[in-house]
């Protein structure tokens, strides 16, 4: 996806196709979470017969075709690059629904039929795969062209800014305060189901602690990475500390949001420690990123 965007010349192509691929990769998370923890999706991949499988890609990869075309990228973009985005989009979604599913252990080898397995990646990947093509449009900065000069302009303004702001916007309390609202919209449609306790139930301990670790990686990615509503991440040299920080924060924020949740719509009542802390994890794998990518969203 990284021709999507102009590149100048000495301009970091790689971390610029990094933040390119970690917007992508965040949307398609963000907007398709709740459909990769819903029963009747994973049902739908078991009825589902290959023709209605094959509608279903050619149908998402036209509505691809006409978002890139028309919406996430700009007019002067040949069709051939419509065209190739649209399909790395949906290699995408095909490749995160199905690590998503196995950390779920809604994918089990040898006990399911390549039928039943095929079905259900593919109905999540759909969805995930228009999700990565608005998140890497919609999330991102507008990156022109720039030169040195231009960039050093700009990066001594926008410390101004922070600085000026960072009563306001930047204090702990703040983003903590932002990182719990975007925290209970991503994660308050899926708290009150009972798919996330039939997770917690069906998951192993390696199962929980790939959770955990998955979303700690979530949340480093989108908070290093991300451009969002033209807000550019800080540069975090010389700065590990508070993007550590920030990490953890976004992190624990989302883990009590979704014990909250769960507390609220009664979850807990007559379950084990084990199984409580089992569910906090799994619906902390959206509330952390809602945390993260949300609380940027909001400002």
């Amino acid at each position: 996806m990284s021709h999507k965007q102009k590149v100048t010349s000495n301009n970091r192509p790689l971390r610029q196709s990094l933040k390119e691929y970690a917007r992508g990769i965040t949307g398609g998370l963000l907007f398709s979470f709740p459909l990769l923890y819903t029963m009747e999706v994973w049902w739908a991949g078991f009825t589902a017969s290959p023709q209605q499988l094959l509608l279903l890609v050619a149908v998402t990869y036209l509505l691809l075709l006409g978002y890139n075309r028309f919406a996430g990228m700009r007019p002067d973009v040949s069709w051939r690059s419509v065209m190739v985005d649209s399909v790395e989009e949906m290699g995408i979604g095909l490749l995160l629904s199905f690590a998503v599913l196995l950390m779920l252990n809604q994918i089990e080898f040898g006990q399911m039929s390549t039928d039943e397995l095929m079905g259900k990646v593919i109905i999540e990947a759909m969805a995930v795969s228009i999700g990565v093509s608005v998140g890497t449009a919609q999330l991102g900065a507008n990156e022109g062209d720039t030169d040195a000069d231009q960039l050093t302009e700009q990066r001594q303004k926008e410390q101004a800014e922070r600085e000026h702001k960072d009563s306001l916007y930047r204090s702990r309390l703040g983003s903590a305060v932002l990182a719990l609202c975007g925290a209970i919209l991503v994660g308050g449609n899926v708290a009150p189901t009972e798919e996330v306790i039939q997770i917690a139930l069906d998951s192993t301990a390696g199962n929980i602690l790939t959770m955990a670790l998955v979303s700690l990686t979530l949340s480093a990615v989108i908070l290093y990475f991300s451009d969002i509503k033209g807000k550019a991440t800080e540069n975090t040299t010389g700065q590990l500390y508070n993007f550590i920080f920030d990490t953890c924060i976004s992190y624990l924020v989302g883990l009590m949001a979704a014990a909250f949740m769960l507390w609220f719509f009664g979850k807990f009542t007559g379950v084990s420690f084990w199984v409580g802390f089992s569910q906090s994890i799994t619906l902390g794998v959206l509330t952390s990123l809602g945390a993260s990518a949300g609380r940027l969203l909001i400002k």
